[in-house]
């Protein structure tokens, strides 16, 4: 007979309470070989050997098991989708305490990762698809960065802001600003169109910024976050989100004080930022509970969270800060940001939809789940930050199982090795989707196999990616998933078309020297030939390229990987670009000019041809961006952190 659980192997039992295994008054933990017994197991010796919390989570455990002898058996995963009801937005309450607001910053701080440049039109897609995910707050730019900024964020709070869906959701569009009233005063111009907009000033807090960056004494600080949340407020807008730069390393008495001030100066959101991601969960739960507690008026505005990923601990303090109390979570999609990125919000979603009821109280958001694989997938091809494949929710290999033990187990029962269905997050299991696509599919069947996956397509985009998958579907017995988004990606997830490629032709191996020639239609619809020679084929060819569109570039970054396997698999290229006449953005934080890079991406069953189609991408996305510059004159450039 197999152990009793006891002071002597509590270790074990923790382990089976861990990995949720127990599931009856008395049930054997294939982890550890132990019968849990929870009448077995001493109180008083589990407090003296884990603590309180353990205890806490035993007794959580026993709750389960009885309620699981009474009414059957206990169902692992995030299957409870009962829908609720989004509580109506006031912007400094929430009337159900367990609702957590998800304030999307893929478009801010999102965008600040290098190489992940994005034009008017592709933030306007991302912002369209946040806005179908249900995010309630959108962080659509920084618009005192550049010209480009401002006017994607107005474009933004324009459409996305003003679009209501039937159950009354519209989703808020919020601007970032410096505390300075050029810089509020910008923020204002984006946002205001929106049926709910909100300006978001920051100001740094920790005593390294205060005194080697903005050179200002704390009582000089707490005078500017005051006058200018006020300044804010004045401007007509009700909605004012303040965060004070570098929380995790202030001094807790100085937050709590400039807090206090800037919720008496009218903030509704005071948002924690864990600016370079320092903290470990349990000090960032802890600082958002004392903040609540030390802070008069916390009690009338609504606290966030901004976690930082730099000791890949993002996602776990953004839950402990909403265990908390912390009810606006700061997240981006795949977890993209500044130097390790930010919290993601797959992740911190999917937690609060798995374990929210079980083990945070309740939380939860009103986020439809099943539009997060197409997010993931947008954000990545738009940005060209490649998702890692073992990345948590989104990832290639994320429900994906290699091992013979967990294989049989998930013939068996999917429960045994998935603690959610691919479905929730939007991705149709291709044994179950009935559908498989071949050279004899028509339009109705990839229409249909498209919907499945989450992609609403119609009219001319639907034709150009039918005609690329027929086209592959010539060459492949099958054509899977994997190969249909990455059509996607090169037909839909583009820039607008200025050069396209017509053909392509190289000569290349080991006698001779590679030549490529290159034929590319042109703005005007006039076809253009150009020929050279290089040290390989795609070098050739995108010589040829250059030799057409004659826009000096430096290539900065190449990667190309396979979507499928086999020998016709296709092969999907990403290029980043700098032009000769760099374009620079204001960075948030440092105040400091960023040059911008561009990335491209192309598919094709062809590795030069992919290569050259992700080149011609990018260029289209400079070339895009030179031709949309507007004239703002309104957009100054100084550098100045002090309120003017």
């Amino acid at each position: 007979m197999a152990a009793i659980c006891s002071v002597a192997n509590v270790a074990q039992f923790q382990a089976c309470v861990d990995s949720r295994m127990g599931r009856m008054p008395s049930a054997v933990g294939p982890s550890c070989g132990t019968v849990c017994s929870a009448s077995n197991i001493s109180r008083a010796s589990v407090l003296s050997q884990s603590g309180k919390d353990f205890a806490s989570l035993i007794r959580k455990e026993q709750r389960s098991w009885r309620k699981s002898a009474r009414g059957g058996p206990v169902v692992v995963g995030c299957n409870a989708d009962e829908k609720r009801r989004r509580p109506k937005y006031i912007p400094h309450k929430i009337d159900d305490p367990n609702y957590v607001r998800i304030f999307d910053t893929t478009l801010r701080d999102g965008e600040q990762s290098p190489g992940a440049s994005l034009t008017s039109k592709e933030k306007l897609d991302i912002a369209r698809q946040l806005a179908k995910l249900g995010v309630d707050i959108i962080e659509a730019g920084y618009p005192r960065s550049s010209p480009d900024d401002l006017e994607a964020v107005k474009l933004i709070a324009k459409e996305v802001g003003n679009h209501v869906d039937d159950d009354g959701y519209v989703p808020v569009i919020c601007g970032l600003s410096r505390c300075n009233k050029a810089d509020i005063d910008v923020a204002w111009e984006g946002v205001k169109h929106a049926l709910r907009p909100r300006i978001h000033t920051f100001i740094a807090t920790s005593e390294i910024h205060m005194q080697h960056k903005l050179r200002k004494t704390p009582e000089e600080v707490i005078q500017i976050a005051r006058e200018m949340v006020a300044y804010a407020r004045s401007l007509g807008c009700d909605d004012v989100e303040f965060s004070p730069e570098d929380a995790g390393r202030s001094d807790p008495e100085f937050l709590y004080r400039i807090l206090s001030e800037v919720i008496k100066a009218g903030a509704t959101t005071l948002n924690i930022p864990d600016t370079v991601g320092y903290t470990l969960p349990s000090e960032f739960g802890s600082l958002i509970a004392k903040i609540r507690a030390n802070t008069p008026g916390a009690e009338n505005i609504i606290i966030s969270t901004h976690c930082q990923n730099d000791l890949g601990l993002a996602t776990a303090n953004t839950l402990a800060g909403a265990y908390n109390g912390a009810r606006q979570l700061e997240v981006t999609i795949n977890g993209i940001g500044e130097r390790a990125g930010n919290a993601s919000l797959e992740e911190v979603v999917m937690a609060i939809k798995c374990r929210g009821d079980e083990l945070l109280g309740g939380l939860y958001t009103g986020i439809n789940t099943k539009h997060i694989s197409v997010a993931s997938r947008m954000v990545s091809d738009l940005t060209g930050m490649v998702v890692q494949p073992h990345k948590a929710i989104v990832g290639a290999n994320a429900f994906a199982h290699e091992s013979g033990i967990h294989q049989d187990g998930m013939l068996k029962h999917k429960g045994t090795y998935e603690i959610m269905s691919p479905e929730e997050i939007g991705i149709v299991r291709v044994d179950e989707a009935g559908l498989v696509l071949g050279k004899l599919s028509g339009r109705h069947a990839l229409k249909t196999r498209l919907q499945q996956l989450g992609y609403e397509l119609e009219g001319k985009k639907l034709d150009d990616v039918f005609k690329r998958f027929k086209a592959v579907a010539e060459k492949k017995k099958t054509v899977a998933d994997e190969d249909l988004e990455a059509l996607l990606s090169d037909e839909v997830f583009q820039p607008t078309t200025i050069w396209a490629l017509v053909d392509l032709q190289v000569v290349c191996g080991t006698m001779g020297l590679p030549t490529a020639t290159v034929k590319l239609e042109g703005p005007d619809g006039t076809q253009h030939i150009g020929s050279c020679i290089g040290t390989g084929p795609v070098d050739a060819a995108y010589k040829a390229v250059d030799q057409i569109v004659k826009e000096p570039v430096t290539l900065l970054e190449y990667s190309m990987n396979s979507v499928t396997e086999g020998i016709d698999a296709i092969a999907h290229t990403r290029v980043v670009l700098r032009a000769e006449h760099t374009y620079s953005v204001k960075h948030p934080q440092s105040g400091q000019s960023v040059q911008r890079s561009f990335s491209g991406s192309g598919a094709g069953e062809d590795v030069v041809v992919s290569s050259v189609r992700a080149y011609v991408s990018a260029l289209n996305k400079i070339l895009g961006f030179q031709s949309s510059r507007p004239a703002v004159a309104s957009v100054r450039t100084e550098e100045s952190q002090v309120a003017a």
